[in-house]
């Protein structure tokens, strides 16, 4: 069976961390850090979401400032918000939490939050410094996964990674980071021709598709390290219940894999560990200025 990857621990030591730096900074800052999470409508997995997050900064001693808004807010009032939100020295972080009523444009409000306060690092500007290998805030949820291959040793440089799927939000991102760490990276997608001959060649897969389960233990190089950030929900056609599934088939991949992130318990709580500890990066930016 395969070792766990176990993201939820290495969250918590994350977590613990922050909370003593806070501590430490403080005093020198005159407040503690504060992260504003922007939430739109009433999508019941964002409010979820969003209540893990407002609770994670409680537990580590940051300030939290977040906004619940009305699914008929127009963008002018939502950038005004974020406008307001760029200029209070209270704030070092800023999220809009996706998805987003339809008539709203996610690209036009990243673009109005302040490239240092961009709690996600997705605003262009800071991808750009990770294609150039610059120092800059870097996206949650790949950051977290390269954080956790660190935490556990897992040997990159010269290694082949397979990245399925090519998200902003992940793919594209991750597949910069593997390169930066010396990888050799190839970027799978679903139009990619027999996915299954490219992933068996992965000594380290990861699956970011957002299909249930889609990964199976024949599409597996043994010995392989595999890291699934896939977050679904399936329901039992018989029960009726609902549990949560990655985008890798855990049970049968497990007996293949040398190494595995479970689903939930993984990537999830690595991706917020990121998210807190990038607004205190900005934080900390302020003070040595």
């Amino acid at each position: 069976m395969a070792q766990i990857l176990d993201g939820k621990s290495f969250a918590q030591k994350i977590q613990d961390n922050l909370k003593t730096a806070i501590a430490t900074l403080s005093p020198k800052m005159g407040r503690p850090p504060g992260l504003a999470v922007l939430m739109v409508g009433d999508n019941p997995a964002s409010a979820a979401y969003v209540r893990n997050k407002e609770r994670a900064c409680e537990r580590i001693g940051m300030a939290s400032f977040g906004k619940h808004f009305p699914a008929d807010i127009t963008q002018a009032e939502l950038e005004a918000v974020i406008q307001e939100l760029n200029q209070d020295e209270r704030v070092d972080g800023i999220l809009v939490q996706l998805p987003l009523p339809p008539h709203l444009d996610s690209v036009g409000l990243l673009l109005t939050i302040a490239p240092e306060k961009d709690a996600d690092g997705l605003h262009p500007l800071n991808l750009g410094h990770l294609v150039r290998s610059e120092p800059g805030l870097r996206s949650c949820t790949p950051y977290g996964v390269m954080e956790l291959l660190k935490e556990y040793d897992v040997p990159l440089e010269g290694k082949k990674a397979v990245v399925v799927g090519r998200s902003i939000l992940v793919g594209k991102p991750l597949a910069l980071m593997l390169l930066e760490a010396n990888a050799t990276v190839t970027v799978a997608h679903s139009r990619t021709q027999d996915l299954a001959a490219v992933t068996r060649e992965a000594d380290i897969l990861v699956a970011a598709i957002g299909k249930p389960e889609f990964i199976t233990a024949e599409m597996i190089k043994p010995g392989a390290v595999v890291i699934d950030v896939g977050i679904n929900r399936v329901t039992d056609p018989e029960t009726g219940k609902s549990r949560l599934v990655g985008d890798v088939a855990y049970t049968e991949a497990a007996q293949v894999a040398a190494q595995i992130t479970p689903v939930p318990g993984g990537i999830g709580p690595m991706t917020v560990a990121m998210l807190l500890q990038n607004t205190f990066n900005s934080y900390q930016n302020k003070a040595n200025r």
